[in-house]
């Protein structure tokens, strides 16, 4: 049995901290082992769990996660970083890039888009373990996950590898057969009636897609002003 990926929250909010928490533990696969509310308390947990993943704030007290993220690149530590911030300062993505961050998300955080950059991750770490030697398909399906002939969704090739748990290659199949056509955009409920899934398997299903850029989500309001993802072809 595979053991879980190992995930430390940095967040001086404490509300935001548990949300976060109860995101992740929803996630298969996953499993918090700290929380730290201050950047001393952060450095710590890192030395100790030496975590595969840090979801990190950026704004705190004593300082920002940027200057934590560097530390952790200057000691050379095998922890990936997902941003969570409410900054939208174009300098802010850019350093975080230049810092090697895997995945940047704006608050307020949607269990969707965090989910789906979990199973992003974790698709991520299948393929890099499946690999022996690079050759540059290999290479350009880590680093350029739209390229269709790399992608880890590609089922028909026998050296693609293994979908993260939770997620079935023929169910991928059907989802992605109901986006066949052009002009179609549909939320989580219809798509699970085409496929004769529930509503929650179908969006887990969709945000995957999503986070492989298989397919675009757009958020659209009804008549009540109730806000609902819709999906879409990106073509």
């Amino acid at each position: 049995m595979t053991a879980p990926i190992s995930v430390v929250i940095a967040e001086d909010d404490p509300q935001i901290a548990e949300i976060q928490r109860r995101f992740v533990e929803k996630t298969s696969g996953y499993q918090v082992v700290g929380i730290a509310h201050g950047l001393d308390e952060a450095r710590d947990l890192i030395d100790v769990f030496r975590p595969q993943l840090l979801l990190l704030d950026n704004q705190f007290p004593t300082g920002t996660g940027l200057e934590l993220l560097r530390e952790i690149r200057a000691k050379n530590y095998h922890t990936d970083v997902i941003l969570i911030t409410a900054a939208k300062e174009v300098d802010t993505l850019r350093t975080a890039m230049r810092s090697g961050i895997f995945d940047y998300i704006l608050k307020p955080v949607v269990f969707e888009r965090l989910q789906s950059a979990l199973f992003h991750y974790s698709a991520h770490l299948n393929k890099l373990s499946d690999m022996e030697s690079l050759v540059q398909s290999d290479v350009d399906g880590l680093l350029q996950p739209a390229n269709a002939e790399a992608s880890p969704l590609n089922t028909g090739n026998a050296n693609a590898p293994r979908l993260p748990k939770g997620i079935d290659g023929l169910t991928l199949d059907k989802i992605r057969n109901v986006f066949t056509g052009p002009g179609i955009h549909l939320n989580a409920e219809q798509v699970g009636q085409e496929i004769g899934a529930s509503r929650t398997t179908a969006r887990r299903y969709l945000e995957y897609l999503v986070s492989t850029d298989e397919l675009c989500a757009e958020v659209s309001y009804g008549s009540v002003g109730r806000p609902e993802r819709k999906y879409r072809n990106p073509q």
